[in-house]
């Protein structure tokens, strides 16, 4: 076989192989280009229904490409080249396994026989990243056959498969690719190989809990969303009935990739007259459905111990991961004997502190209309005529009605006291920054939130609003690095603007990210909470037991001004005064490009004003005497 014939070879079958990527729903491909990837990377740029992203920087594109596919709710394309450079993949693909984004990592490397034998920018490529992949795979060095050929194609459908399926997460395919890596007519070639006879795949058996149908169909066996529940459903519905029926129980949303489904849930909780505790990252915390019931200050009312002990529930249904507040799931764990109902799509094991009594595999829509359904079934008379009389429609039938009023008045009341204090306080406070935020984007954002400090002070201060805003997160390995880059791959998605709210360790770690926003015209907003260092660990016993050596080892001060390298990549600095946050980024949401609004704090003043919020709380749940002890539900079963 000439080289001109090798090549041929070759492109035909990558040719074929990226085509049936695309054919199964890979519409992106972010690529961090090198030599020994030229096929890959020519045959993606080729194909028309594939938008390629360049990035320079591989660890930053796996997080671009992280944060496009979670926008998007879609398998996404990462191509990167043989070494390091595919090693350094491995953050973003145990980020996408944890928070079960769909990645498709294609890594190329070189052929079989020159492993291990010192050859150049060669490693063992085969198992990199370990058990975080949903699916790890070698693609077979071509032969020029069409057996391969189609053997290929089969591996990029089950790739995207895989990666979509619930749960969803990163699969590798890597790419050994044997020189000539390019020849005359690869065009034709690829084109040849494109053309080759596609792979369809049978949707799968209809499951007792299906996936709701995705935006865009992006692989091809995932099944439609069912119209009713299904027979075992009902079956799975009437067990978790028979636990809360009647109880006094709270609804917990955690952390959740694709967002929970609002709407029903609060529909279960307008039911059952129970409140709804929803994390930042669940997507019920904010959104157009009712938040009459949505408990926001739960971080602060938990901190009341006399609070804590009237608020115990006879029954806990949670839907997404764990949440991210500390003191919440302290407060779940404290509670022994109490059934703990763990919902999720995939089955998965989210369960860290052992408190689950039952955990359900179970589609979060499909379970809480199966439950209402049953509800309903188990009660017809109270349903009689509701339909023809507004009032009635989704009254709380089945719990004594005093157990929400008791949630929601002291929710209102935590509110009142910490908006007063963020009225009051006049220094920089990091607290206000994810409230100011979420205030100055208009409706259809995303925001990015960063972990460490960032992600729980939204917890803590941002209330639920009754508009169209999207935060997202890193929350499964909760890494500081990649943050930035995230929220580049989300402006790329195109669906309204995009924020980051980011601490300065977590923005120094991912400058790179930044080039992306200029190489592709996006538009991104920093809020930069920049304390100088590691603000979250005064928060711990270190500060107090280690004062000498905190500062140098926790605290870290970097002394940086950012000014300089947010001039590098085309952007525009704003440090504007406290007063003037909610201002200056209301401002600067509507400008193009990277805008980077620094809000400087204190680390050591931040803590004091922390725990004043939590005092101030504490003290106006007993001056309102917001804590009356809960009615009982006796005789209610």
């Amino acid at each position: 076989m000439t080289t001109d014939d090798s090549a041929h070879a070759l492109y035909r079958y990558i040719g074929a192989f990226t085509a049936q990527l695309a054919r199964s729903g890979v519409r992106h491909a972010v690529i961090a280009p090198g030599s020994r990837s030229t096929p890959l990377v020519l045959a993606l740029d080729r194909h028309a229904s594939v938008k390629t992203w360049l990035h320079l920087d591989e660890r930053a594109a796996g997080y671009f490409a992280l944060g496009l596919a979670r926008q998007l709710n879609e398998p996404v394309a990462i191509v990167t080249t043989s070494g390091t450079a595919s090693a350094n993949l491995l953050p973003s693909i145990v980020e996408a396994s944890l928070s079960r984004i769909p990645l498709v990592a294609l890594t190329a490397d070189r052929p079989p026989e020159l492993r291990d034998i010192g050859a150049n920018q060669t490693i063992d490529q085969t198992g990199l990243f370990g058990s975080h992949p949903r699916w790890a795979v070698e693609l077979p060095v071509t032969d020029g056959s069409q057996a391969l050929e189609a053997h290929a194609r089969g591996i990029a459908a089950r790739a995207v498969a895989t990666a979509a399926e619930a749960p969803a997460g990163p699969v590798h395919v890597n790419v050994p690719l044997r020189e000539p890596l390019i020849g005359i007519g690869w065009q034709r070639a690829l084109d040849e190989g494109a053309a080759t006879a596609p792979m369809d795949v049978a949707p799968s058996p209809v499951t007792p809990f299906e996936q709701p149908a995705p935006r865009r169909p992006y692989a091809p066996v995932l099944t439609p969303k069912i119209k009713r529940p299904h027979q075992h459903a009902r079956a799975a519905a009437a067990r978790l009935v028979e636990a809360i029926l009647g109880r006094r129980g709270i609804i917990v949303c955690g952390p959740e990739s694709e967002g929970l489904p609002a709407e029903a849930i609060d529909t279960l909780a307008r039911t059952l007259g129970w409140p709804i505790l929803a994390d930042p990252l669940s997507g019920v915390r904010t959104g157009r459905h009712s938040m009459v019931r949505i408990i926001d200050t739960y971080d602060a009312l938990l901190r009341s111990p006399r609070f804590a002990s009237q608020a115990a529930p006879e029954v806990i249904v949670r839907f997404g991961a764990a949440p991210t507040s500390k003191v919440l799931n302290q407060f779940l764990a404290s509670l022994d004997g109490v059934p703990q109902f763990v919902v999720d799509v995939a089955g998965g094991w989210r369960d860290p502190d052992a408190v689950a009594s039952v955990m359900l595999r179970a589609e979060p829509h499909g379970l809480c209309d199966a439950v209402v359904e049953a509800l309903g079934a188990r009660r017809p008379s109270a349903f009689t005529g509701a339909a023809n009389d507004p009032a009635r429609v989704g009254a709380p039938y089945y719990a004594d009605p005093g157990w929400l009023e008791f949630w929601t008045s002291a929710n209102t009341t935590a509110r009142a006291a910490l908006d007063g204090m963020l009225r009051d306080t006049s220094e920089p406070f990091e607290g206000y920054a994810p409230v100011a935020l979420a205030s100055a984007l208009r409706d259809v954002s995303t925001v990015v939130l960063g972990n460490s400090m960032i992600i729980r002070d939204a917890d803590s201060f941002m209330w639920g609003q009754p508009r169209a805003l999207r935060f997202l997160g890193t929350r499964g390995a909760s890494g500081i690095d990649g943050v930035v880059s995230t929220a580049v791959g989300a402006a790329a998605a195109g669906l309204g603007p995009v924020a980051a709210l980011v601490g300065d360790l977590s923005f120094l770690h991912d400058l790179n990210g930044l080039w992306a926003l200029r190489r592709h015209h996006l538009s991104l907003l920093v809020a930069l909470v920049n304390n100088d260092g590691g603000g979250i660990f005064h928060f711990l016993p270190q500060a107090e037991q280690a004062p000498v050596e905190f500062e140098e080892w926790f605290g870290t001060p970097h002394g940086l001004d950012f000014s300089g390298a947010i001039g590098t990549f085309g952007g525009r600095l704003v440090r504007p005064e406290p007063s003037e946050w909610l201002d200056a980024l209301r401002s600067a949401a509507n400008l193009p490009g990277l805008t980077v609004v620094e809000l400087r704090t204190d680390r050591e003043r931040n803590v004091a004003l922390h725990r004043e919020a939590w005092a101030r709380v504490d003290a106006a749940l007993r001056d309102a005497e917001a804590e009356p002890t809960p009615p009982t539900t006796a005789g209610a079963r």
